[in-house]
C-alpha cells in the first residue's frame, strides 16, 4: 500500500474495528498532543493504554501506564506511536513479539518510517503513517466539521450521535467513497425503523 495517502475506507475500517489502543509515548502533561489524542479516543469508547517507561506504574486519565508493550496484560488491537520516527522500528519489533499481535501500527502526524512500515506489513499488520487517529476520527465522523473544517464527508442525513454531546459515529459515507460494513449496517437499520 502507498503510504502517501489513504482511502477513507481504509482509515474508517481501522477505526471501526480496533477497540484497544496502546499509545507509545503518551504524556500525562495536559498541554502535550499525545494527551489530547489519548483523552479524545478514550472519550470515544476506545480502551486506551498509555506506554511510557518514565511514568510506569502511574496513571493517566485513570489508565495505568506501562513501561513497554510487553508489560500490557491484555491483547492490543493497535499500537499508536507518539515518539520520533527513529524509534518506530524498535516499537514495531516489540509489537511483533506480542501474543496475540496487534492488527495495526499507527504513526502519528510527522512520523514516517518506511523501514518500520515494511517490517510490520511483511508480518501481516496494517500500517498508517503521518496521520492522527483523533483527527481522522473527527473528520470521518463529522465532529470536526462542527468547528468549520472541511471534512470531505458529504451527507444529507444527520450523523448518528454516539455517547454524549457532539460525539458522532464513524458510520458515514465520505465523498471519496468510504462506505464500510458498519456504515452499510447502520443504513439498513435506519431504513427498517
Amino acid at each position: 500500500m502507498s503510504h502517501d495517502s489513504y482511502p477513507d475506507t481504509h482509515i474508517r475500517g481501522i477505526l471501526n474495528t480496533v477497540k484497544t489502543i496502546a499509545m507509545v509515548g503518551a504524556s500525562e502533561k495536559e498541554n502535550r498532543p499525545s494527551y489530547f489524542a489519548f483523552k479524545y479516543l478514550l472519550e470515544r469508547g476506545y480502551t486506551m493504554i498509555p506506554v511510557n517507561p518514565g511514568h510506569a506504574g502511574e496513571t493517566m486519565l485513570g489508565q495505568k501506564i506501562y513501561a513497554r508493550l510487553a508489560d500490557i496484560p491484555m491483547p492490543v488491537d493497535m499500537v499508536d506511536i507518539f515518539r520520533g520516527a527513529q524509534y518506530a522500528p524498535a516499537v514495531v519489533k516489540e509489537a511483533l513479539a506480542l501474543k496475540p499481535r496487534p492488527q495495526v501500527i499507527w504513526m502519528q502526524l510527522g512520523l514516517r518510517n518506511d523501514e518500520a512500515a515494511a517490517l510490520a506489513e511483511a508480518n501481516g499488520l496494517k500500517v498508517v503513517m503521518n496521520r492522527c487517529p483523533k483527527i481522522e476520527y473527527g473528520r470521518l465522523s463529522s465532529e470536526i466539521a462542527w468547528m468549520g473544517v472541511n471534512t470531505r464527508t458529504l451527507s444529507s442525513k444527520r450523523a448518528p450521535i454516539g455517547g454524549g454531546i457532539q460525539r458522532m459515529s464513524l458510520n458515514r459515507t465520505s465523498s471519496a467513497g468510504g462506505a464500510t460494513d458498519a456504515a452499510d449496517r447502520a443504513q439498513r437499520e435506519e431504513g427498517s425503523h
